[in-house]
């Protein structure tokens, strides 16, 4: 019965956990698209985050232990 509730907590926290970063990535996408004038500029700023994001995912994922 312990590992059924503590099976049900973790996936709790872990809906809660994947919930927060994609609300925050959506908010700060919809701040940017307002400061952002023209297709090449969104373009250039759009593959540097996709840089960033690259290679912050593995040491962010490396250093919760994931």
């Amino acid at each position: 019965m312990a590992a059924l509730v503590a099976e049900l907590l973790f996936d709790l926290v872990r809906s809660i956990a994947a919930s927060w970063p994609r609300q925050a990535a959506v908010a700060i996408s919809a701040w940017l698209d307002t400061k952002i004038h023209g297709r090449a500029a969104r373009v250039v700023v759009g593959g540097l985050l996709g840089i960033a994001a690259y290679f912050l995912i593995p040491v962010i994922a490396g250093l919760l232990g994931l």
